[in-house]
């Protein structure tokens, strides 16, 4: 169980999460949609860096609150597993995801932190295999049941949403949980005979 404070801590940050979003998205109004140019435009060098601001940009205010909706409940069940955690998972994600977009998505503008939520989406399911917890199976079953309709967004479709970003979003939540599940089991290995520590899930 996470204490109180730690608890907090997810808030605070979840909070922060919405913050920035929201404020990008009426900095983009105010400018009317010139952050727009800092999407994510496939195979264009000049555009890679952009794998780290597009993800907290959005076409309008339902785009925006879709992903919201959705991002808070599974960023604070990925927090559960510690504030560390979440920073690094959401790295993976959003790195991996970008680039494989950056590298195989169509000729658009892909905007959204979509690939981030399907990569939490899928995180928090497959830590229920790579990392089998009590409170990892039952968090993966709720998002199994609660969110199991997401696998549509996995679809192929030529509609204008970024189908990509999800699939590659989707597969870089199962390769963060395989390699964070990992470092888990062998960190205490690593502990040296002669030293007595800790070892925080963090």
């Amino acid at each position: 169980m996470r204490s109180k404070s730690e608890l907090f801590d997810s808030i605070k940050i979840i909070f922060l999460i919405c913050a920035i979003m929201a404020g990008v998205h009426f900095l983009n109004i105010l400018t009317g949609g010139y952050l727009r140019n800092f999407g994510l435009e496939p195979r264009e060098l000049s555009s890679i860096y952009t794998i780290l601001l597009s993800p907290w940009l959005h076409g309008d205010m339902t785009h925006l609150l879709s992903n919201l909706s959705i991002l808070v409940v599974l960023a604070f069940l990925c927090l559960l597993q510690g504030v560390r955690y979440f920073v690094r998972a959401s790295a993976i994600i959003i790195i991996v995801s970008g680039l494989l977009v950056w590298l195989f998505g169509r000729n658009a503008i892909h905007i959204g932190a979509s690939g981030w939520i399907f990569g939490l989406w899928s995180l928090t399911i497959a830590l229920a295999w790579f990392d089998r917890s009590f409170l990892n199976i039952m968090v993966g079953i709720g998002v199994l049941i609660f969110y199991g309709s997401m696998i549509v967004g996995l679809v192929p479709s030529s509609a204008p949403i970024s189908f990509e970003g999800h699939i590659f979003g989707a597969l870089s939540g199962v390769l963060s949980a395989a390699i964070l599940s990992k470092e888990r089991k062998l960190k205490p290995l690593n502990a040296s005979n002669n030293e007595l520590k800790f070892w925080s899930k963090d």
